[in-house]
């Protein structure tokens, strides 16, 4: 659960997916799981980071 940004609604995510970060400049690639949030109050839709795992070369 995450909070709306514009009114503090708690939601819950519509769409979650994961996705290959850019290298980091000591070199370290990250998996990011993002995922979509839409409020139910007032319709703002927004995205969050919710997990980065080191991807092993």
């Amino acid at each position: 659960m995450a909070e709306c940004p514009k009114c503090g609604t708690s939601t819950k995510p519509v769409k979650t997916w994961k996705m290959a970060g850019r290298p980091s400049k000591t070199g370290e690639k990250l998996q990011l799981t993002i995922a979509l949030y839409k409020c139910s109050n007032c319709q703002k839709t927004y995205r969050k980071a919710l997990k980065k795992e080191l991807i092993s070369p």
